[in-house]
């Protein structure tokens, strides 16, 4: 058996700590996510849901018409739709696996970056730690940010590749077009990219014309597939608003300098959008986050040191500094166009400053494969320069002056190697990099303790205790009741009320089944089989389910009468009257009369009416006032001959179904 060499030994501990690497990180991503679910789906999710059920795949994932054209995240989005089914709670264990790798994705990045892998996981850490993370994971639109992300990440790297390859591998800038085509259909505003190609063609001093056209050539494609799908080539902003409207210079100034705030640690708007205002942070909070912000720039001061002391590397490190910070500005400046500023459009910029942070890393502490002597392919088979100053050393100590060199040898101080300097610069920037970590993590879990004041959090709570009063706890017997819901604080639109019950049926119908809301139970009659009653809990977002509640409220059976109908030979029970007043009855005797069959009634102890039973079906009516109760005994003088079950004292006797309308 052939020895493993050096190599792939290497290469094969290298897996092993990569896929290492990738289960913590996916650990970790559900570990700092726990609590955070998706049961129903409301606004953006359930009107991207509606289209998914109600159009063909060509109108869903080419929408012609539309504001936006996304069809490759609508196309994902249907696989994901096709894929979860009537499952909406897999929807954020998906997403939290999806980010998972992201982070992975991030860290292998992060690792070439830095040269080592431990910055490289600890900046897939802060990813996931990190509380921008919010809308990828609790919604389902998070489909479409991750995907962007990841793209936007790819094109940064393909950049850098080519920016710093010696051979100048054409192919990573003719990925990064490629990826620059595909994420303006994912997410527009990714657009803005555009300068980030000419940067790198100006940085490598490349002014070939046909390396110019291919970014301005995707550009173009987009422009002219957006105008005739949409009809327009300006970017549509958030909240239905048009950027070409809004737009300001002064508001996209304060919201690039909040980014800039957000990717530093510090929430720089209200607490809607960030879960608590950096006013109202706790100063021992503060504090962290200042003391981590110091630790970069103690990083940004030792980067500065390496650009002014070492100049053969000046030129390279200035060029991917410009790199990164210009894909970080671009990024900022495409989010500071509308009207506010969300943590998730903040996240893609935050990804390459840890990105950019473990490049810094790699730029302080170069690993020993790039601060060796430059590549000579002879050195192993003991020719070239190193093969002679290796000879020459070894000659040297043979004939050097013995009493002199000896004595030097044994008294001077050890010199100290590049190698090793290299390595204590490594341990301190490690140790930086985890002290940033450390300082971050309490910081971070704190901002995420306040996602319930965000302003998609408290409706995302409160459609998920919707599904959980309902679908949850009657499965598919839901459909077709009749939903009432006292109340109606939280302004449940029409379209959500048609559509919530639909994405639990698979055939996207929810046939009868209807929500109508109600100021008081006065407004219907009994509960019946067919009905649910709901009401809203607005202290806790949420629903409660008090059906039974009502239903013994309307109806309040002291004994003899049971939930499937059957009266026996004697009832008492009170009834709340209706609107109307009236509670009618319907009696069914499903066996044979033999003749002098009689039922009696009593209202509020007094006989009201004794009805001769000539056939199988009769009826009966009481008068009262709307919202009064009536106690009314029943009592009957047969009985259902051989029944096979007896429930109270006396035996069954008649099926009787009230309605107080």
């Amino acid at each position: 058996m052939r020895p493993l060499s050096n190599e792939t030994a290497e290469q094969r501990l290298q897996i092993r700590d990569d896929l290492m690497a990738a289960v913590l990180l996916i650990g970790f991503a559900f570990l700092i996510n726990r609590g955070i679910e998706i049961k129903g789906l409301y606004m953006d999710d359930l009107y991207l849901w509606s289209c998914y059920g109600e159009q063909s795949f060509m109108e869903y994932v080419f929408p012609m018409g539309s504001t936006r054209f996304r069809f490759l995240y609508y196309l994902a989005a249907w696989l994901e739709l096709a894929l979860v089914g009537t499952h909406i709670n897999w929807i954020v264990p998906i997403n939290i696996l999806l980010n998972g790798l992201l982070a992975f994705y991030l860290y292998y990045l992060g690792r070439r970056l830095a040269g080592r892998s431990l910055p490289g996981f600890l900046a897939g850490i802060l990813f996931l730690l990190s509380r921008m993370s919010y809308y990828q994971i609790g919604q389902m639109y998070g489909l479409m940010e991750t995907m962007a992300l990841w793209m936007a990440v790819g094109i940064l790297w393909c950049l850098y590749r080519y920016l710093n390859d010696k051979k100048e591998k054409i192919w990573y800038f003719h990925w990064a077009c490629w990826l620059y085509l595909g994420i303006c259909f994912v997410h527009e505003r990714y657009m803005a990219l555009l300068p980030l190609f000419y940067l790198v063609l100006g940085l490598r001093r490349r002014f070939e014309l046909r390396k110019w056209l291919w970014p301005a050539v995707a550009f173009a494609v987009v422009q002219v597939v957006r105008f005739f799908t949409i009809g327009t080539l300006s970017p549509a902003g958030t909240g239905g608003t048009q950027v070409a409207d809004t737009f300001s210079v002064f508001a996209a100034i304060k919201y690039a300098l909040s980014q800039v705030a957000y990717i530093f640690g510090i929430n720089a708007g209200p607490e809607h959008l960030n879960g608590i205002a950096w006013g109202d942070v706790p100063f021992r909070i503060k504090l962290l986050v200042y003391g981590a912000d110091a630790v970069l720039l103690a990083f940004v001061c030792g980067f500065l040191a390496v650009v002014i002391r070492d100049k053969e590397r000046r030129g390279r490190c200035l060029s991917n500094a410009a790199l990164f910070l210009t894909f970080i500005a671009l990024c900022i400046g495409s989010s500071s166009v509308t009207v506010r500023v969300e943590m998730r459009w903040v996240y893609v910029s935050y990804a390459a400053a840890l990105l950019f942070l473990a490049y810094i890393c790699g730029v302080l502490a170069p690993p020993a494969r790039q601060a060796e002597e430059p590549f000579m392919p002879f050195k192993r088979f003991g020719l070239g320069d190193g093969a002679r100053r290796e000879k020459k050393t070894v000659s040297m100590q043979q004939a050097g002056d013995s009493a002199e060199a000896n004595f030097r040898a044994q008294h001077s101080p050890a010199p100290v190697s590049r190698k090793e300097k290299r390595g204590g610069t490594a341990v301190l920037c490690c140790a930086g990099f985890l002290l940033y970590l450390l300082l971050m993590l309490p910081a971070e879990v704190f901002f995420r303790g306040h996602y319930g004041n965000l302003y998609l959090w408290p409706n995302q709570s409160r459609y998920n205790s919707l599904a959980e009063e309902t679908y949850e706890r009657y499965g598919d017997d839901i459909f077709g009741k009749t939903i009432y819901i006292l109340g109606n604080s939280y302004e449940m639109s029409d379209f959500t009320a048609e559509t919530f019950f639909k994405v639990y049926d698979p055939k996207r119908k929810a046939e009868g089944t209807q929500v109508k809301h109600i100021e008081g139970i006065e407004e219907f009659g009994l509960v019946t089989d067919q009905m649910l009653i709901l009401r809203e809990d607005p202290e806790h977002d949420g629903f409660q389910d008090i059906t039974r509640f009502v239903r013994d409220l309307k109806l309040d059976v002291e004994y003899g009468l049971y939930d499937d109908g059957w009266l026996d030979e004697e009832g008492s029970f009170t009834v709340l009257c209706g609107q109307s007043g009236k509670v009618a009855f319907t009696f069914m005797y499903p066996g044979v009369l033999s003749g002098g069959e009689e039922t009696e009634i009593q209202v509020n102890g007094e006989p009201y009416v004794t009805i001769p039973v000539t056939e199988s079906v009769y009826y009966a009516e009481i008068p009262g006032e709307a919202g009064e109760r009536l106690d009314i005994q029943i009592r009957n003088n047969f009985y259902m001959q051989n029944a096979q079950e007896q429930r109270g004292e006396k035996r069954l006797s008649v099926l009787v179904e009230i309605a107080s309308d």
